[in-house]
């Protein structure tokens, strides 16, 4: 509840800098470029790869525990979620916070035979439905010619995180973002607002999202 209250608090970040570290981390990994996020984020580069390095510590102390709850989890069929695993630690007189193994389960990948739902915003037609300007043609020649926009769903131990960026096609910059705990219309009005306080003369400029009810 103490990371849900640090996300609700702050008119320019709801993040705590590890959980900002942990978006950018991923966000990297589909191919934004750094210094967008760290400037998106308002994040100095320093402390990404600090709490980066936090993060890598804790999986090294981490290591035997996860070799002995991946062997459990094999062994059970990916049957086990995290309680029955952590009884079974402590049968085997492994004594272990469950939330540390919630975590670590998390971070590997062990969810069980639950499948992994996706936050999917299309709700079938809803409104006046736009034309496809863009015609999957993904590049510009200048910026401000194309903005984009989609709503990702990240899953921490504590809950979920929805993040709604804009991104510049051409520069790859985001120009504005807003972290919310729900998909809601509040988020993209704030995510706008922001990106129109910016740049409030934008000629010609075409804005590009998928068919999701927002």
């Amino acid at each position: 509840m103490k990371k849900i209250d640090r996300l609700e608090k702050g008119k320019g970040s709801c993040a705590s800098q590890g959980e900002k570290a942990a978006i950018i981390k991923e966000l990297r990994e589909q191919g934004y470029k750094l210094k967008y996020l760290l400037k998106a984020m308002r994040l100095s580069k320093s402390t990404y790869y600090f709490e980066v390095s936090k993060d890598d510590k804790v999986a090294i102390r981490n290591e035997e525990l996860t070799k002995e709850i991946v062997k459990l989890f094999n062994k059970h069929k990916g049957r086990y979620g995290v309680r029955r695993i952590y009884h079974a630690l402590k049968a085997k007189g492994i004594h272990v916070n469950h939330k540390r193994v919630q975590r670590i389960m998390h971070i590997n990948g062990l969810l069980g035979k639950c499948p992994k739902k996706r936050y999917h915003s299309y709700k079938g037609n809803v409104g006046r439905i736009a034309d496809n300007i863009i015609d999957r043609n993904f590049t510009a020649t200048a910026p401000f010619q194309k903005w984009t926009t989609d709503v990702s769903q990240f899953n921490f131990p504590w809950g979920k995180c929805y993040i709604s960026p804009i991104l510049d096609m051409f520069t790859n910059e985001i120009i504005s973002y807003d972290l919310s705990l729900s998909p809601n219309f509040e988020q993209i009005k704030n995510m706008l607002n922001k990106a129109y306080e910016k740049f409030p003369t934008l000629n010609g400029l075409i804005f590009h999202s998928d068919q999701g009810w927002q």
